[in-house]
């Protein structure tokens, strides 16, 4: 769904949100995007409100913060930080400034699952220290034993994470992987994300460990390096990524679901291109990758989504099963 590059303020620069909602430009891009006017006036409501809440969303690029807006919207899935279906997360990018990133909460996964009307039940969820019993000898599934004490589970460390399914037609699949696995994996693939202490002559790229972070051990001024939702919320990142993971490989996908697959975690250009960015947010600059070592500059590799083969979403079914 794009945005315009008319949408630009005439001096060339992007207007604010606040400011940018209000225009007759963006009014009519809303109304002739969502239709039915009294929709279009929800849709503003609720995303003025979630963007007034957070002065990062307000220094993003306006036409950004609408166009994740608008692919919230046409899933049918609310911006509200108490739903967690999605966020809008404000992201550094080197040639835009601050960038507004569409990014699916798993709760988001869940619904939009249930939706599709394939699935009995679905749900992931975080492990403690005594449920985890290791796994069948023959069929290598997990085995848990889930404490009934709330106050004595809440009160324990997390050691894995668990997501299961159930289709209608009685498939089931389920997933585990420890602490250590998903923590290597955000240590991977996030490029916001370090698992150890990184050093650096340019103290801008320097950062302190995990175990560091969550004790709370670096200076208050660097919060902005630690904003991702690996660090603000690593459960609820954790939980996402086994639904993306389970749902992806083993689950039935309705187009809503390959839709918010392909454009999770994705800053959409106003040509509809979608760029895939993990970059912390209020960063005192945009700036480039590093060699944790030397502080050298390393020149940035394409951070281009793959193209997706044609024809993913015209399944007339409405659905479709990735092996």
């Amino acid at each position: 769904m794009a945005v315009n590059n008319s949408l630009q303020s005439r001096s060339g620069g992007k207007p604010k949100f606040s400011v940018a909602i209000q225009t007759p430009m963006y009014q009519k891009l809303v109304n002739d995007t969502l239709g039915d006017p009294d929709r279009a006036r929800r849709f503003v409501a609720a995303i003025s409100s979630a963007v007034a809440v957070n002065p990062s969303l307000q220094e993003c690029d306006a036409g950004t913060v609408l166009t994740a807006a608008l692919l919230g919207e046409s899933l049918n899935l609310s911006p509200s930080p108490q739903l967690g279906q999605y966020y809008m997360v404000p992201y550094k990018d080197k040639k835009r400034g601050t960038v507004a990133q569409f990014q699916l909460g798993y709760k988001g996964y869940i619904q939009l699952a249930e939706r599709s009307g394939q699935y009995l039940d679905i749900d992931a969820f975080p492990v403690v220290d005594g449920e985890y019993r290791g796994r069948d000898r023959f069929t290598r599934r997990p085995i848990l034993e889930f404490l009934e004490d709330d106050g004595d589970r809440e009160s324990r460390p997390v050691v894995g994470y668990y997501a299961y399914f159930e289709l209608n037609n009685g498939f089931r699949k389920v997933l585990y992987w420890s602490k250590d696995k998903m923590l290597a994996h955000a240590d991977r693939y996030s490029q916001a994300f370090h698992l150890e202490a990184r050093e650096a002559q340019d103290p801008r790229y320097s950062r302190v460990s995990y175990a560091d972070f969550v004790a709370g051990n670096y200076p208050k001024g660097d919060e902005w390096k630690y904003s991702s939702f690996w660090y603000k919320d690593f459960d609820g990142m954790a939980c996402k990524t086994m639904l993306r993971q389970l749902i992806s490989k083993w689950g039935i996908m309705s187009i809503d679901l390959q839709k918010a697959l392909a454009s999770d975690e994705a800053a959409i250009g106003a040509d509809g291109s979608k760029n895939y960015l993990d970059a912390p947010e209020n960063a005192p600059e945009a700036l480039p990758e590093a060699n944790p070592e030397t502080g050298e500059v390393i020149e940035p590799s394409s951070n281009t989504a793959p193209e997706l083969p044609d024809g993913i979403f015209e399944d007339a079914t409405g659905q479709q099963a990735l092996a």
